[in-house]
């Protein structure tokens, strides 16, 4: 296979020499994979759930039969409709089972793929623009930055290196989004919507996840624990991405040991 190479970049954006890109960025670009993954790691999140089996039957009522010029529903003596599903106090026609399995699982290889897919939709311009992030500034895709960024300890450091990347108007795309939910899903943790941000990869930095996480959509993760929920939120690939030169030759590594295996 040919050999791709791309630019890298210093914190103050400036291009300091170039790398060759995994094989892993050259894999098809297939969104009805990733989003089978993206579901059946979102399923993982999910709650089994179930009605009592006697919901709604614990009553009395009875059909009075025909006769008495009204449906044959089950009443009590009073009249009063029981019992019947639309009926106040009824039980449910169709309700929700422990038995369903909501466990959503995908083949080993399939899921190999959605993640080397949703990785290799990072570094498709079309893809990142048609996700909604601003790359108008952004030098190039995929985005690899020197492992210095990963030494950052301080919001106000982080800022002007996404500031010098061209990647500090799609965090400000972010906060512009910021809205309280309509409904009343405001009452149950999920006040505030907002838009998703850049992603920050890196190797083994432990400071940069304190200096990001005081900005609204933007997430830093670690190689190993990559996934396609976390590339394509939403099952919509191309988030704008921000690689170091050491979770670039991790990612190398990674996908060599799966192809092996």
């Amino acid at each position: 296979m040919e050999k791709i190479y791309t630019k890298v970049f210093n914190l103050e954006g400036r291009e300091v020499g170039t790398i060759e890109l995994p094989e892993v960025f050259m894999t098809p670009f297939r969104p009805d994979v990733i989003k089978r993954a993206v579901i059946a790691i979102q399923s993982h999140r999910l709650q089994p759930k179930g009605r009592d089996p006697y919901a709604g039957k614990r009553t009395t009522a009875e059909s009075w039969g025909v006769g008495y010029g009204l449906a044959r529903i089950p009443r009590l003596s009073t009249g009063r409709a029981k019992f019947a599903p639309g009926t106040v106090s009824g039980r449910l026609a169709h309700p929700p089972v422990v038995e369903k399995k909501i466990y959503k699982k995908i083949p080993k290889k399939e899921k190999r793929l959605a993640l080397f897919s949703a990785v290799a939709a990072t570094a498709r311009k079309e893809i990142v623009e048609a996700r909604g992030h601003i790359i108008d500034k952004i030098p190039a895709l995929p985005l690899i930055v020197t492992d210095d960024l990963e030494n950052i300890g301080r919001a106000k450091d982080l800022k002007n290196v996404l500031m010098n990347l061209g990647v500090w108007l799609d965090v400000e795309r972010v906060i512009n989004s910021i809205k309280v939910r309509s409904g009343k899903g405001k009452m149950r943790g999920r006040r505030l919507k907002r838009a998703i941000g850049p992603l920050i990869v890196v190797s083994r930095g432990e400071s940069i996840f304190k200096a990001a996480r005081n900005f609204p959509g933007v997430d830093v993760i670690k190689v190993k624990d990559l996934n396609p929920e976390i590339l394509a939120p939403g099952a919509h690939p191309g988030r704008l991405t921000i690689w170091t030169i050491s979770s670039i030759e991790d990612l190398r590594k990674i996908s060599l040991v799966k192809e092996a295996g």
